[in-house]
């Protein structure tokens, strides 16, 4: 029977959804339904059987019910009709013996996931290099994301969750390295795109990265960059990897311009936005800063301190709270801009702490500086001055990296007080 009927193709990596020949299933009115999680669970289980407890344990484990195992049963007769309302042949699919629970079907049943690891395992075993790379694009191009990501909390889930994701790691590394060896970067950046969608935070944009600078795009490279270091300061309130870092400086060291005259450069290395207050940079671009006043500061003594703004849980610790540390961090930033000189320059380290190069300056202004920006830091809200703590150093003093010099910078120290 089997022969005669059309495939019943299953996807189970980057959400659930079960296609029949050329229509798609569509069970329930929503997937978060306890018959569409048993049908995920009966489905993508090996050998598609499940006990009665595992089922009763993953479907209402967390739940307050007088009597799961009849409401188990009640949904597993709904289910049974769904199927077939959904546009699959008359069978008797959810079958019961002995407290198993098995999907039994009369046509074949085909799960990404399973077609996803046989490629990669065909891959692994061909010294054939274009072969080689046809499998892992057909497995990347399988791999849609987390596996059945309704159940990511339990055990066992999360295990084959995490055996796919390293195989689809190991698989686009692979990938991208054969492409770049034969100079296909252009490919290599299209399959890393999906990547960067469903793990942004995985930097596959640094193998990008490498792409377009290999390409000699070193605009679009830093672009790349930007972007990426933006949203990781954003989202998660750190800088990239040393990875990405060394990237950028090799971008710094590569990137070539058109012949122009002084007056052309000059114009493009002026700010396109003049704004009254301190300089926001980057922290490459605040390293580099730091670097060549602290020679500056070597040949003609001129007085520049470092000061670090910390936003605390008003007890020396670091806030924890991730909603109140979000609207802090972006008034502290605000606070920063109004607050600063335009001889200054800050960026941000991480989501609760922020560094200041204050130039011409003395250690007892740089108290008087931290008043100012906690009065402003407050303005609304006065019981957030006692959130905001701060350190300084004088970029002069050779004793920075001493023990001493170490602790002070530790939480809820300063070092004029």
């Amino acid at each position: 029977m089997k022969d005669n009927l059309p495939m019943l193709e299953v996807k189970a990596l980057g959400g659930f959804s079960m296609r029949y020949g050329e229509k798609t299933i569509s069970i329930g009115s929503g997937k978060s339904t306890k018959a569409v999680k048993l049908l995920q669970i009966l489905v993508c289980s090996e050998g598609r059987t499940v006990s009665r407890e595992r089922l009763l344990d993953m479907l209402y484990g967390n739940e307050d019910i007088t009597d799961a195992a009849n409401n188990l049963r009640v949904t597993t007769f709904r289910l049974k009709k769904m199927l077939v309302t959904a546009g699959l042949p008359q069978y008797d699919y959810i079958q019961i013996k002995s407290g198993m629970y098995s999907f039994a079907a009369p046509m074949e049943v085909v799960l990404d996931a399973d077609g996803f690891v046989s490629l990669c395992d065909q891959a692994d075993e061909t010294e054939n290099a274009e072969e080689k790379i046809d499998l892992l694009k057909k497995a990347c191009q399988l791999y849609g994301g987390d596996y059945l990501p309704d159940f990511i909390c339990d055990g066992v889930i999360l295990a084959k969750n995490s055996n796919y994701k390293e195989k689809y790691t190991n698989a686009l590394n692979t990938l991208c390295e054969l492409l770049m060896d034969r100079g296909e970067y252009e490919t290599a950046i299209e399959v890393c795109e999906p990547a960067c969608r469903m793990y942004p935070f995985d930097e596959w944009q640094a193998i990008q990265i490498d792409c377009l600078m290999r390409m000699k795009k070193y605009d679009e490279a830093l672009k790349e960059y930007e972007n990426t270091a933006k949203m990781f300061v954003d989202e998660l309130g750190v800088y990239p990897s040393e990875r990405m870092m060394k990237l950028f400086e090799q971008m710094n060291g590569r990137m070539n311009f058109k012949t122009q005259s002084l007056p052309e450069m000059e114009k493009r290395l002026k700010e396109t936005d003049k704004g009254s207050g301190a300089y926001f940079c980057s922290l490459p671009g605040f390293r580099d800063t730091y670097r060549l006043l602290a020679r500056i500061v070597e040949r003609n003594g001129q007085s520049v301190y470092l000061m670090l703004c910390s936003i605390t849980n008003g007890k020396g610790q670091p806030m924890k709270n991730e909603e109140r540390l979000d609207m802090m961090g972006k008034e502290l930033q605000d606070t920063l801009a109004h607050c600063l000189r335009r001889g200054d320059s800050y960026t941000r380290y991480s989501k609760s702490q922020y560094l200041l190069l204050l130039v011409g300056t003395n250690r007892e202004n740089c108290s008087l500086i931290f008043e100012r920006i906690q009065k402003y830091f407050s303005r609304e809200h006065k019981t957030w001055s006692k959130y905001l703590e701060y350190a300084v150093s004088s970029v002069a003093d050779s004793g920075f990296n001493s023990e001493d010099n170490e602790n002070k910078w530790k939480w809820g120290k300063t070092w004029d007080k």
